[in-house]
Protein backbone atom coordinates (compact mmCIF):
# COMPACT_ATOMS: atom_id res chain seq x y z
CA UNK A 1 0.00 0.00 0.00
CA UNK A 2 1.35 3.57 -0.99
CA UNK A 3 2.45 5.46 2.20
CA UNK A 4 1.05 9.24 2.85
CA UNK A 5 4.61 10.18 3.39
CA UNK A 6 5.33 9.15 -0.41
CA UNK A 7 3.41 12.12 -1.87
CA UNK A 8 2.15 14.98 -0.22
CA UNK A 9 -0.70 15.27 -2.59
CA UNK A 10 -1.98 11.41 -2.21
CA UNK A 11 -5.95 12.02 -2.00
CA UNK A 12 -5.41 14.24 -5.29
CA UNK A 13 -5.13 10.91 -7.70
CA UNK A 14 -8.78 9.89 -7.04
CA UNK A 15 -9.98 13.69 -8.52
CA UNK A 16 -10.00 14.81 -12.33
CA UNK A 17 -7.80 17.08 -13.67
CA UNK A 18 -11.11 19.42 -13.89
CA UNK A 19 -11.77 18.89 -10.64
CA UNK A 20 -8.31 20.17 -8.94
CA UNK A 21 -8.01 22.78 -11.00
CA UNK A 22 -11.50 24.18 -9.66
CA UNK A 23 -11.92 26.48 -6.36
CA UNK A 24 -13.13 24.71 -3.12
CA UNK A 25 -16.51 27.82 -2.56
CA UNK A 26 -20.09 28.68 -3.19
CA UNK A 27 -21.12 30.95 -5.44
CA UNK A 28 -22.14 33.37 -2.73
CA UNK A 29 -21.01 34.19 0.97
CA UNK A 30 -24.04 33.08 3.21
CA UNK A 31 -25.31 35.80 5.85
CA UNK A 32 -24.30 32.42 8.32
CA UNK A 33 -21.04 32.54 7.35
CA UNK A 34 -20.49 36.52 8.05
CA UNK A 35 -22.44 36.28 11.29
CA UNK A 36 -19.72 33.88 12.23
CA UNK A 37 -17.08 36.38 10.83
CA UNK A 38 -19.01 39.21 13.20
CA UNK A 39 -19.09 37.65 15.91
CA UNK A 40 -22.98 38.37 16.01
CA UNK A 41 -26.48 37.68 14.35
CA UNK A 42 -27.84 39.78 12.33
CA UNK A 43 -30.46 42.24 13.13
CA UNK A 44 -32.23 42.03 9.58
CA UNK A 45 -31.78 39.42 6.81
CA UNK A 46 -32.18 41.72 3.53
CA UNK A 47 -29.53 39.81 1.55
CA UNK A 48 -30.29 36.64 -0.02
CA UNK A 49 -33.97 37.79 -1.78
CA UNK A 50 -36.15 35.04 0.65
CA UNK A 51 -39.38 36.00 1.39
CA UNK A 52 -39.42 37.01 5.28
CA UNK A 53 -43.01 37.07 5.06
CA UNK A 54 -42.90 33.32 4.80
CA UNK A 55 -45.00 30.64 3.29
CA UNK A 56 -48.58 30.12 3.47
CA UNK A 57 -50.22 28.78 6.62
CA UNK A 58 -51.44 26.34 4.54
CA UNK A 59 -48.05 24.89 3.55
CA UNK A 60 -46.91 25.07 6.64
CA UNK A 61 -49.73 22.30 7.84
CA UNK A 62 -49.23 20.36 4.30
CA UNK A 63 -45.37 20.06 5.46
CA UNK A 64 -46.00 19.31 8.85
CA UNK A 65 -48.57 16.59 8.30
CA UNK A 66 -46.11 14.88 5.97
CA UNK A 67 -43.37 15.04 8.04
CA UNK A 68 -45.19 12.61 10.22
CA UNK A 69 -44.45 10.10 7.15
CA UNK A 70 -41.00 11.22 6.37
CA UNK A 71 -40.01 7.53 7.70
CA UNK A 72 -40.83 7.11 3.54
CA UNK A 73 -39.18 7.84 0.64
CA UNK A 74 -41.10 10.89 -1.59
CA UNK A 75 -42.83 10.07 -4.94
CA UNK A 76 -39.41 9.47 -7.33
CA UNK A 77 -41.68 10.41 -9.94
CA UNK A 78 -43.60 13.62 -8.09
CA UNK A 79 -46.47 12.57 -9.77
CA UNK A 80 -49.33 15.00 -8.03
CA UNK A 81 -47.03 18.01 -8.11
CA UNK A 82 -46.13 18.17 -11.76
CA UNK A 83 -49.56 17.45 -12.55
CA UNK A 84 -50.64 20.56 -10.76
CA UNK A 85 -47.97 22.56 -12.10
CA UNK A 86 -48.92 21.24 -15.37
CA UNK A 87 -52.85 22.15 -15.23
CA UNK A 88 -51.60 26.13 -13.36
CA UNK A 89 -49.18 26.44 -16.49
CA UNK A 90 -52.02 24.63 -19.07
CA UNK A 91 -49.30 22.25 -20.19
CA UNK A 92 -49.22 18.49 -19.24
CA UNK A 93 -47.28 16.61 -16.69
CA UNK A 94 -44.92 15.29 -19.54
CA UNK A 95 -43.92 19.08 -19.84
CA UNK A 96 -42.61 19.10 -16.46
CA UNK A 97 -39.62 18.07 -14.38
CA UNK A 98 -39.24 19.24 -10.11
CA UNK A 99 -35.75 19.56 -8.91
CA UNK A 100 -34.33 20.37 -5.95
CA UNK A 101 -34.38 24.31 -6.34
CA UNK A 102 -33.27 25.78 -9.68
CA UNK A 103 -29.60 25.47 -8.57
CA UNK A 104 -30.33 22.09 -8.32
CA UNK A 105 -31.92 21.61 -11.69
CA UNK A 106 -28.93 24.14 -13.47
CA UNK A 107 -26.53 21.54 -11.80
CA UNK A 108 -28.49 18.78 -13.80
CA UNK A 109 -28.81 20.63 -17.12
CA UNK A 110 -24.64 21.26 -17.01
CA UNK A 111 -24.49 17.49 -16.63
CA UNK A 112 -26.65 16.63 -19.37
CA UNK A 113 -25.61 19.44 -22.08
CA UNK A 114 -21.86 20.18 -21.35
CA UNK A 115 -18.44 18.11 -22.37
CA UNK A 116 -15.42 19.62 -20.91
CA UNK A 117 -14.48 23.16 -23.58
CA UNK A 118 -17.98 23.35 -24.69
CA UNK A 119 -19.08 27.54 -24.82
CA UNK A 120 -21.68 29.14 -22.61
CA UNK A 121 -22.55 32.41 -22.58
CA UNK A 122 -24.38 34.50 -20.18
CA UNK A 123 -24.05 37.96 -18.58
CA UNK A 124 -21.08 39.77 -17.11
CA UNK A 125 -22.26 40.24 -13.47
CA UNK A 126 -25.59 37.59 -13.56
CA UNK A 127 -26.35 34.88 -11.02
CA UNK A 128 -23.53 33.22 -10.33
CA UNK A 129 -24.69 29.28 -9.68
CA UNK A 130 -25.13 29.38 -12.90
CA UNK A 131 -21.81 29.96 -13.53
CA UNK A 132 -20.56 27.37 -10.69
CA UNK A 133 -22.04 24.34 -12.49
CA UNK A 134 -20.94 25.21 -16.28
CA UNK A 135 -17.56 25.28 -14.47
CA UNK A 136 -17.63 22.33 -12.58
CA UNK A 137 -18.85 20.21 -15.50
CA UNK A 138 -15.49 21.58 -17.51
CA UNK A 139 -17.58 24.39 -19.71
CA UNK A 140 -16.22 27.54 -20.80
CA UNK A 141 -18.08 30.18 -19.89
CA UNK A 142 -17.82 33.68 -22.57
CA UNK A 143 -19.28 36.77 -20.52
CA UNK A 144 -21.26 39.76 -22.08
CA UNK A 145 -21.73 43.10 -20.63
CA UNK A 146 -24.64 44.72 -18.86
CA UNK A 147 -26.03 47.45 -20.89
CA UNK A 148 -27.69 50.26 -19.03
CA UNK A 149 -28.19 47.94 -15.73
CA UNK A 150 -29.75 45.21 -17.76
CA UNK A 151 -29.04 41.65 -20.00
CA UNK A 152 -28.32 43.21 -23.18
CA UNK A 153 -30.30 40.94 -25.28
CA UNK A 154 -29.06 41.66 -28.58
CA UNK A 155 -25.19 41.58 -27.77
CA UNK A 156 -25.92 37.82 -26.60
CA UNK A 157 -27.33 36.74 -29.15
CA UNK A 158 -24.76 38.20 -31.46
CA UNK A 159 -22.57 36.41 -29.24
CA UNK A 160 -24.48 33.16 -29.75
CA UNK A 161 -24.59 33.15 -33.36
CA UNK A 162 -20.83 34.23 -33.14
CA UNK A 163 -19.70 31.14 -30.67
CA UNK A 164 -22.43 28.95 -31.44
CA UNK A 165 -22.19 27.53 -27.66
CA UNK A 166 -24.11 24.62 -25.61
CA UNK A 167 -26.34 27.01 -23.63
CA UNK A 168 -27.14 31.10 -23.74
CA UNK A 169 -28.00 31.73 -19.85
CA UNK A 170 -30.93 35.03 -19.40
CA UNK A 171 -32.75 36.00 -16.50
CA UNK A 172 -36.17 37.74 -16.69
CA UNK A 173 -36.48 39.52 -14.36
CA UNK A 174 -32.97 39.69 -13.60
CA UNK A 175 -30.98 39.17 -10.35
CA UNK A 176 -29.19 41.11 -9.52
CA UNK A 177 -30.33 44.24 -11.32
CA UNK A 178 -34.11 43.60 -11.09
CA UNK A 179 -34.78 44.97 -14.68
CA UNK A 180 -36.79 42.90 -17.06
CA UNK A 181 -37.50 42.46 -20.81
CA UNK A 182 -40.68 42.16 -22.30
CA UNK A 183 -42.26 39.04 -23.84
CA UNK A 184 -42.10 40.09 -27.01
CA UNK A 185 -38.60 41.20 -26.64
CA UNK A 186 -37.73 37.38 -24.84
CA UNK A 187 -39.26 35.69 -27.71
CA UNK A 188 -37.30 37.57 -30.58
CA UNK A 189 -34.23 36.74 -28.36
CA UNK A 190 -34.79 33.11 -28.79
CA UNK A 191 -35.63 33.55 -32.44
CA UNK A 192 -32.50 34.90 -33.06
CA UNK A 193 -29.82 32.12 -31.28
CA UNK A 194 -28.97 29.30 -33.31
CA UNK A 195 -30.88 26.39 -33.23
CA UNK A 196 -28.27 24.30 -31.69
CA UNK A 197 -27.97 26.70 -28.50
CA UNK A 198 -30.39 26.00 -25.97
CA UNK A 199 -31.93 29.25 -23.96
CA UNK A 200 -31.65 28.61 -20.39
CA UNK A 201 -34.56 31.23 -19.56
CA UNK A 202 -34.43 31.98 -15.41
CA UNK A 203 -38.43 32.86 -14.61
CA UNK A 204 -37.42 32.89 -10.64
CA UNK A 205 -39.05 35.92 -9.93
CA UNK A 206 -42.14 35.25 -12.23
CA UNK A 207 -44.77 35.64 -9.80
CA UNK A 208 -43.67 39.25 -9.29
CA UNK A 209 -43.29 40.40 -13.15
CA UNK A 210 -45.40 42.53 -15.05
CA UNK A 211 -47.80 40.77 -17.35
CA UNK A 212 -45.53 42.14 -20.46
CA UNK A 213 -42.32 40.43 -19.06
CA UNK A 214 -43.96 36.63 -19.28
CA UNK A 215 -44.31 35.14 -22.62
CA UNK A 216 -47.44 32.61 -22.54
CA UNK A 217 -47.03 29.45 -21.39
CA UNK A 218 -47.59 27.81 -24.05
CA UNK A 219 -44.24 29.54 -25.78
CA UNK A 220 -42.46 26.08 -26.23
CA UNK A 221 -39.11 25.67 -28.48
CA UNK A 222 -37.05 22.59 -28.34
CA UNK A 223 -34.29 24.78 -27.72
CA UNK A 224 -35.80 26.87 -24.61
CA UNK A 225 -36.15 25.17 -21.05
CA UNK A 226 -37.81 28.27 -18.29
CA UNK A 227 -36.97 27.57 -15.01
CA UNK A 228 -39.26 28.24 -11.44
CA UNK A 229 -39.28 28.27 -8.28
CA UNK A 230 -41.01 28.16 -4.80
CA UNK A 231 -38.01 30.01 -3.24
CA UNK A 232 -39.01 33.83 -3.93
CA UNK A 233 -43.06 34.78 -3.64
CA UNK A 234 -43.99 31.81 -1.93
CA UNK A 235 -41.49 31.75 0.60
CA UNK A 236 -40.48 28.33 0.47
CA UNK A 237 -36.28 29.05 -0.31
CA UNK A 238 -35.36 26.71 2.93
CA UNK A 239 -37.41 24.07 1.32
CA UNK A 240 -35.58 23.47 -1.70
CA UNK A 241 -38.23 23.00 -4.98
CA UNK A 242 -38.44 24.41 -8.64
CA UNK A 243 -39.56 23.54 -11.87
CA UNK A 244 -38.78 23.52 -15.47
CA UNK A 245 -41.11 23.54 -18.52
CA UNK A 246 -40.16 23.02 -22.12
CA UNK A 247 -41.21 20.43 -25.05
CA UNK A 248 -41.86 17.12 -23.63
CA UNK A 249 -38.53 15.42 -25.93
CA UNK A 250 -36.01 18.51 -24.43
CA UNK A 251 -37.73 17.91 -20.47
CA UNK A 252 -37.47 14.14 -20.57
CA UNK A 253 -33.73 14.11 -20.52
CA UNK A 254 -33.62 15.70 -16.77
CA UNK A 255 -35.43 12.16 -16.00
CA UNK A 256 -31.77 10.43 -17.02
CA UNK A 257 -29.68 11.80 -14.83
CA UNK A 258 -32.17 13.31 -11.62
CA UNK A 259 -31.81 12.78 -8.44
CA UNK A 260 -35.49 10.24 -8.33
CA UNK A 261 -35.90 10.96 -4.53
CA UNK A 262 -33.97 14.28 -4.05
CA UNK A 263 -37.51 16.30 -3.74
CA UNK A 264 -38.70 15.46 0.20
CA UNK A 265 -42.44 14.48 0.79
CA UNK A 266 -42.26 17.63 2.37
CA UNK A 267 -41.25 19.12 -0.02
CA UNK A 268 -43.77 18.11 -2.58
CA UNK A 269 -46.52 18.52 0.14
CA UNK A 270 -45.81 22.29 0.48
CA UNK A 271 -45.39 23.19 -3.32
CA UNK A 272 -48.57 21.64 -3.72
CA UNK A 273 -50.62 23.65 -1.27
CA UNK A 274 -48.73 26.67 -2.08
CA UNK A 275 -50.15 26.52 -5.65
CA UNK A 276 -53.58 26.15 -4.37
CA UNK A 277 -53.53 29.47 -2.20
CA UNK A 278 -53.51 31.93 -5.21
CA UNK A 279 -55.04 34.34 -2.15
CA UNK A 280 -51.82 34.27 0.02
CA UNK A 281 -49.82 34.40 -2.83
CA UNK A 282 -51.76 37.70 -4.05
CA UNK A 283 -51.31 38.83 -0.65
CA UNK A 284 -47.39 38.60 -0.51
CA UNK A 285 -47.02 39.90 -4.38
CA UNK A 286 -48.67 43.17 -2.69
CA UNK A 287 -46.80 42.97 0.77
CA UNK A 288 -43.63 43.04 -1.69
CA UNK A 289 -44.78 45.85 -3.81
CA UNK A 290 -45.52 48.13 -0.91
CA UNK A 291 -42.23 47.54 0.72
CA UNK A 292 -40.04 48.10 -2.80
CA UNK A 293 -41.85 51.26 -2.91
CA UNK A 294 -40.57 52.03 0.97
CA UNK A 295 -37.10 50.73 -0.06
CA UNK A 296 -37.28 53.12 -3.36
CA UNK A 297 -38.30 56.19 -0.76
CA UNK A 298 -35.27 55.15 1.70
CA UNK A 299 -32.66 55.57 -1.04
CA UNK A 300 -33.96 58.46 -2.68
CA UNK A 301 -34.04 60.16 1.13
CA UNK A 302 -30.31 59.20 1.60
CA UNK A 303 -29.30 61.33 -1.93
CA UNK A 304 -29.22 57.51 -3.65
CA UNK A 305 -30.87 55.85 -7.00
CA UNK A 306 -32.76 53.01 -6.77
CA UNK A 307 -33.36 51.24 -10.11
CA UNK A 308 -36.81 49.71 -11.45
CA UNK A 309 -37.42 46.21 -9.79
CA UNK A 310 -39.46 43.60 -11.33
CA UNK A 311 -38.50 41.09 -8.40
CA UNK A 312 -38.68 40.87 -3.97
CA UNK A 313 -35.57 43.29 -4.09
CA UNK A 314 -34.31 47.10 -5.28
CA UNK A 315 -30.95 47.29 -6.40
CA UNK A 316 -29.55 50.89 -5.56
CA UNK A 317 -26.74 52.80 -7.49
CA UNK A 318 -24.31 54.40 -4.79
CA UNK A 319 -23.14 57.18 -7.07
CA UNK A 320 -19.61 56.37 -7.07
CA UNK A 321 -17.43 53.45 -7.56
CA UNK A 322 -17.41 49.72 -6.12
CA UNK A 323 -15.17 50.86 -3.79
CA UNK A 324 -17.63 53.62 -2.52
CA UNK A 325 -20.03 50.61 -2.88
CA UNK A 326 -18.34 48.36 -0.59
CA UNK A 327 -17.88 50.73 2.06
CA UNK A 328 -21.84 51.49 2.31
CA UNK A 329 -22.30 47.26 2.43
CA UNK A 330 -19.57 47.29 5.21
CA UNK A 331 -21.31 49.88 6.99
CA UNK A 332 -24.52 48.67 6.49
CA UNK A 333 -23.62 44.92 7.74
CA UNK A 334 -21.59 46.30 10.40
CA UNK A 335 -24.75 47.39 11.86
CA UNK A 336 -26.73 44.02 12.18
CA UNK A 337 -28.27 44.23 8.63
CA UNK A 338 -27.30 41.52 5.91
CA UNK A 339 -27.60 43.26 2.19
CA UNK A 340 -25.17 42.59 -0.89
CA UNK A 341 -24.09 43.77 -4.00
CA UNK A 342 -22.75 42.64 -7.21
CA UNK A 343 -19.27 42.06 -7.52
CA UNK A 344 -18.36 42.57 -11.36
CA UNK A 345 -17.93 46.73 -11.97
CA UNK A 346 -19.57 48.96 -13.19
CA UNK A 347 -22.90 46.94 -11.66
CA UNK A 348 -20.34 46.79 -8.33
CA UNK A 349 -21.54 50.72 -7.84
CA UNK A 350 -25.02 49.11 -6.59
CA UNK A 351 -25.94 47.35 -3.24
CA UNK A 352 -29.28 45.10 -3.59
CA UNK A 353 -31.67 45.17 -0.81
CA UNK A 354 -34.69 42.59 0.23
CA UNK A 355 -38.24 43.91 0.72
CA UNK A 356 -38.71 43.48 4.35
CA UNK A 357 -41.05 43.97 7.04
CA UNK A 358 -41.38 48.03 7.97
CA UNK A 359 -39.41 47.28 10.96
CA UNK A 360 -36.46 45.85 9.42
CA UNK A 361 -36.58 48.57 6.93
CA UNK A 362 -36.29 51.18 9.10
CA UNK A 363 -33.56 49.27 10.62
CA UNK A 364 -31.85 49.36 6.88
CA UNK A 365 -32.84 53.00 6.81
CA UNK A 366 -30.92 53.68 10.07
CA UNK A 367 -27.56 51.89 8.99
CA UNK A 368 -27.32 53.35 5.37
CA UNK A 369 -27.52 56.39 7.13
CA UNK A 370 -24.57 56.00 9.57
CA UNK A 371 -22.80 54.06 6.73
CA UNK A 372 -23.26 56.33 4.25
CA UNK A 373 -22.25 59.11 6.49
CA UNK A 374 -18.88 57.18 6.99
CA UNK A 375 -18.79 56.37 3.52
CA UNK A 376 -18.26 59.67 2.57
CA UNK A 377 -16.18 61.25 5.18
Amino acid sequence: MTKRSETEAWPLVFFTPRTQSLPATVPFVGPEALERRLGRPFRARLGANESVFGPSPRVLEAMAEAAHGSWAYGDPEQHALREAIAAKLGLTAAHVTVGEGIDGLFGLLAQLTLDPGDAVVTSLGAYPTFNYHVSGHGGCLDFVPYRDDREDLDALAERARTLRPKLVYLANPDNPTGSWHTADEIRAFAQGVPPETLVVLDEAYSDLAPAEALPPNDWLSPNVLRFRTFSKAHGMAGVRVAYVFGEPETVRQFDKVRNHFGVSRMAQAGALAAMADEGYLAEVVSRIVRARGILGDIARGAGLEPLPSATNFVAIDCGRDGDFARRVLEGVLAEGVFIRMPGVAPLDRLIRVTVGRDDELEMFAQALGRSLEAARS
